[in-house]
């Protein structure tokens, strides 16, 4: 049976849903929380990179090797153990990877509460468990993360809305890192996106993005005309996905890219 709640008492939700050790996914208005006894194993966003995408545009996987670990394992929910069983990654590589891309996930999922949340009790994620998280940490992490976020700038349209550079800001006057990050600010990506070109966690794209926006350095681009104001799949502000049609979608993107 499927539980409704509004999206501003996802954080209750959770914690009774730990209380009662429930399995199943929890979708609210940016992401999808699946939990196993009680226990966080995953979440998803389409406004944070993806574990697969961190890991192939890092070069830790292959992407062939990767799209070969969803298609032997994903059907088993045994994605994480088929990576490992087969040699391509190492656990503790995969338990790093997956705790960061869960944790930005965890962010922006719980950071909209323009669409009621819905618990699906008994829903699997087919990457599999791979280190559970309880959900008081993933709270903890989120609320810490958009804490500091916030000293650093206020304004949280920086996190989602293409970003355009301010004229004459250059990359080589700046720290490597928050260099590499200005210099794919093109008027069109999002934090998001940025991370992804990066193979970068969001969270740390996303401090170094609002340094540059504290620096005057970037802004988000104005909107489109209302009558190009509809987003497209997985655009930012769009509705989240359900997890097969992301999925798919995420197939579709890879094979369009091969």
């Amino acid at each position: 049976m499927t539980t409704v709640v509004p999206t501003d008492a996802a954080p209750a939700l959770l914690g009774s849903l730990a209380a009662d050790r429930a399995t199943g996914a929890l979708t609210t208005a940016s992401g999808v929380f699946y939990l196993c006894a009680g226990q966080v194993v995953h979440v998803e966003s389409a406004l944070s990179p993806a574990l697969g995408d961190l890991l192939t545009r890092s070069g830790a996987v292959a992407p062939d090797g990767w799209w070969d670990a969803v298609e032997r394992a994903g059907a088993r929910h045994r994605v994480g153990r088929h990576l490992v069983d087969s040699g391509r990654l190492t656990t503790g590589a995969l338990e790093l990877c997956h705790l960061g891309a869960l944790f930005d996930a965890a962010y922006f999922a719980l950071a909209h509460d323009d669409r009621p949340a819905r618990f699906r009790p008994g829903v699997a994620h087919w990457l599999g468990a791979v280190r559970p998280v309880s959900v008081e940490t993933v709270l903890c992490e989120s609320r810490r993360r958009r804490a500091l976020l916030h000293r650093i700038w206020p304004d949280p349209a920086v996190d989602t809305a293409p970003l355009v550079r301010a004229p004459g800001a250059d990359p080589a006057d700046l720290p490597p890192r928050r260099g590499r990050t200005l210099a794919l600010v093109d008027g069109a990506s999002t934090a998001a996106q940025i991370a992804s070109a990066l193979a970068c966690r969001t969270f740390h794209t996303l401090v170094e993005l609002r340094r540059l926006a504290a620096d005057g350095l970037v802004t988000p681009a104005p909107p489109p005309p209302a009558a190009a104001a509809l987003p497209g799949p997985g655009a930012p502000g769009a509705a989240w996905d359900e997890p097969d049609t992301a999925l798919l979608r995420r197939l579709l993107d890879a094979l369009e890219a091969l």
